[in-house]
């Protein structure tokens, strides 16, 4: 009987110290109580793809894609984890939300911490709310001429953000605070409108992507960046509603 071929994630950088891949909307990154009958895991499969242990810097939710980087020993994970700890990682998303969202603006709204009872099990039940700031622009827009909601026409933007912060689930649930929740947000979006897209558009997925991670290298202490392109359902949706990202970044 011939094994089907091991699953092979998109690795976008890589050298003796680190490595980095474009994780795909869906994948885990860890074992989660969330989805505890889920069998995939980023960090198992790296660690059969490239045959060593693989210590995760940071954490990327299971339905949003992008870069995700790994440390490959302990040592160098905790160098790296300073930098998160400090607020010195800068990272870009890009969104598409529900709504004309503003052209920019700075959301500094403080978020209770949500905990996963197997990753965050000795963490404190009763801490208050944290400092939560996201920075964000407006790229594009568009209105379809279909009625979702009660009004007839439909609007969409396609908004790149970056967290100063790092807190859980911080962009979807700063999104949805300002009233422009992501589409294909099952917790904090609406409905209707990810239904649209998934029926539609064939984008059942949260449409968030980590496309950007910049900080130093935590052993050469050089600035490095790693990039992470979209996939086929963002891509298509771009193409579809005439966003290209070099018209979006003008």
């Amino acid at each position: 009987m011939i094994e089907a071929p091991a699953e092979q994630l998109d690795i976008i950088y890589q050298d003796q110290w680190l490595v980095a891949i474009n994780k795909p909307s869906g994948l885990l990154v860890h074992r989660s109580m969330i989805d505890r009958h889920e069998t995939r895991f980023a960090i198992q499969l790296l660690r059969d793809q490239i045959g060593q242990h693989v210590f995760p810097l940071h954490r990327l939710d299971k339905p949003t894609s992008g870069v995700l980087v790994f440390a490959l020993s302990a040592d160098v994970a905790k160098r790296a984890g300073e930098q998160f700890q400090e607020g010195l990682v800068s990272k870009t998303y890009l969104a598409i939300v529900r709504g004309y969202a503003p052209e920019s603006g700075v959301i500094d709204h403080p978020l209770k911490e949500k905990l996963d009872k197997i990753t965050d099990r000795k963490a404190r039940k009763d801490k208050p709310a944290q400092e939560a700031i996201t920075d964000y622009r407006r790229l594009a827009t568009i209105e379809l001429p279909i009625a979702i909601d009660r009004y007839p026409c439909s609007r969409y933007s396609l908004v790149e953000a970056k967290p100063r912060t790092g807190r859980k689930h911080q962009i979807r649930r700063h999104m949805k605070h300002i009233a422009h929740p992501i589409i294909g947000d099952a917790k904090h979006g609406k409905g209707n409108h990810n239904r649209y897209f998934a029926e539609n558009f064939d984008a059942d997925r949260l449409l968030l992507h980590c496309s950007k991670m910049e900080m130093d290298h935590p052993v050469t202490g050089k600035p490095i960046s790693f990039y992470a392109s979209m996939d086929i359902v963002f891509d298509q949706l771009l193409e579809r509603f005439g966003w290209t990202m070099s018209n979006a970044s003008e």
